[in-house]
């Protein structure tokens, strides 16, 4: 993309006659909308255009830009005020009152109170609508209407992350009146946000076209136009950005980005995030034995991994969060021992003669690696005396396989978790009753349930430290490697970093 137009060729081009003028009109038009338009090489489509329906990590930044969050997070993963201005959760957790902006206008006309606030987090949930946020709002009792800016959240048992929830999956307010008149299905047809931008195009797994929103609330984009250009695979988003059919991209491959650098006005990045990549484990068929966990972790060089394929820049991680979280453990280390995962498998039986055998899933594409990582753990496994049969399931099919119960032994995922806060990385890893557990043993999921219902800080903080280590040491949590996001774009595109790995195009802009 050229974005420069010498005086020369100005000159010369205002000295032609008629067409001449024509075609310089024409031609500073196309570079105005060049300046003010970007092209984002994205892996996933969004689930639907309900906002609420589904926690998919890798659809938000799509949503944030369509859709308003009662609350927001700046870069460094702090809560900001967005479309709630002002919040109090109360010292026992269980209310949170609410105070709206008053200028908020959704696409169509419409203007934002209290009422679509109610309808989003309670009335939807009471009346049956099929959404994720069911869970994450299942301790609400009540949202009191207390003027149409004022409500108070009201929940019959402590719930002490409802801000950072006003903030994460899911939680985007969504039209009352609009909605009800047209009903689900047709809301997903013709959704109606209150973002920065507002849908003018879709093609489903293909092409998202967003047009600036000219009456948004808040800071007007710089861009008047993205397009998100559904890639799955990730050779050809590599070969979509080489080609300058995107500006930007993601989720590409360690030595593709290494390699692009080079290029000339192209630039790479490696962005450590509050991602965990991780093996979700179940608790029984051939995962039903504690020695063979723990063999399985033991067995795991994670340096290497990381070496191999993050260039290093992905730290290991011994307990289920990422460093500088709270419940990080600065001090705790889970070793990597070959030797001791054939003593742990001896005790059970097995050798590398007769092999400790489970399934293995993993996704390819979904994030950096991820088949690769794969491949490298069934070698390492092989080693020391258990054989996996690896098999490759697409990235929606692992929510729907886990809401079933229905994952194998292991996976390996990337949990996201935007807010840092522990109870959204072990808490929701090994809560039984929780939609994301593929592990459902009762000794270390009831302390995970316990946790949910402690309304002080130190407390909560001190029982997931003390959780995130036992869990690893029974088997039931296999950490793996904080998340790296490979991002590569064209130079002269900025963009705003952020520390969840948020690609957002209201922060963009052309140099």
């Amino acid at each position: 993309m050229i974005h420069s137009l010498s005086r020369r060729s100005l000159l010369g081009t205002t000295a032609l006659g008629f067409f001449g003028a024509r075609s310089l009109a024409t031609s500073l038009e196309a570079y105005a909308a060049e300046l003010d338009s970007v092209a984002i090489g994205w892996p996933q489509d969004v689930p639907s255009w309900d906002p609420n329906q589904r926690f998919v990590p890798d659809a938000q930044p799509i949503f944030k830009m369509v859709f308003d969050q009662p609350l927001d997070q700046d870069p460094k993963l702090e809560l900001i005020p967005n479309v709630v201005k002002s919040w109090q959760l109360s010292a026992d957790a269980r209310s949170l009152p609410i105070e709206l902006r008053d200028d908020v206008v959704f696409h169509n006309g419409d203007k934002m109170t209290s009422a679509d606030f109610r309808y989003t987090f309670f009335e939807r949930i009471k009346a049956g609508h099929k959404v994720d946020i069911a869970n994450s709002w299942r301790k609400v009792t009540d949202i009191e209407i207390v003027s149409p800016t004022k409500a108070v959240m009201r929940f019959d048992s402590p719930a002490p992350t409802a801000p950072q929830w006003l903030a994460f999956l899911g939680s985007y307010v969504v039209p009352k009146d609009y909605m009800e008149k047209t009903g689900v299905d047709g809301f997903r047809e013709k959704p109606v946000g209150s973002g920065p931008f507002r849908l003018a195009e879709y093609q489903l797994n293909a092409r998202i076209v967003l047009e600036r929103n000219v009456s948004y609330w808040g800071p007007k984009p710089k861009m008047r136009r993205v397009t998100f250009e559904i890639i799955k695979d990730p050779s050809a988003r590599v070969a979509a950005i080489q080609s300058g059919e995107v500006d930007l991209t993601v989720s590409v491959p360690v030595r593709e980005v290494q390699r692009l650098k080079s290029e000339p006005g192209v630039s790479g990045e490696l962005n450590p995030i509050t991602r965990v990549i991780l093996l979700q484990v179940r608790n029984d068929l051939g995962f039903s034995d504690e020695n063979v966990r723990l063999a399985a972790h033991h067995a795991i060089d994670k340096k290497a991994l990381s070496q191999a394929f993050y260039g290093g820049a992905a730290v290991p991680l011994s307990v289920p969060a990422t460093p500088g979280t709270a419940a990080y453990l600065d001090d705790y280390r889970f070793s990597y021992d070959p030797e001791l995962a054939k003593q742990l498998l001896a005790k059970s039986g097995y050798s590398t003669e007769k092999p400790a055998k489970f399934t293995f899933a993993s996704t390819n594409g979904n994030f950096p690696s991820d088949y690769d990582i794969a491949r490298a753990l069934v070698q390492m496994w092989k080693k020391v005396g258990i054989e996996a049969d690896l098999e490759v399931i697409e990235y929606a099919k692992y929510f729907e396989l886990n809401r079933g119960a229905k994952l194998p032994e292991a996976t390996l995922y990337s949990f996201d978790n935007a807010t840092g806060d522990p109870e959204i990385f072990a808490g929701y890893l090994l809560n039984p009753k929780m939609p994301f557990s593929a592990w459902k043993g009762m000794e270390i999921g009831q302390r995970a349930i316990d946790l949910f219902n402690v309304a002080n800080y130190d407390e909560r903080v001190a029982g997931y430290k003390a959780l995130n280590k036992d869990a690893v040491e029974s088997g039931a949590s296999i950490p793996l490697l904080q998340s790296v996001q490979t991002l590569v774009r064209k130079k002269n595109l900025t963009y705003t970093r952020y520390e969840n790995g948020w690609v957002r195009a209201d922060t963009m802009a052309w140099g």
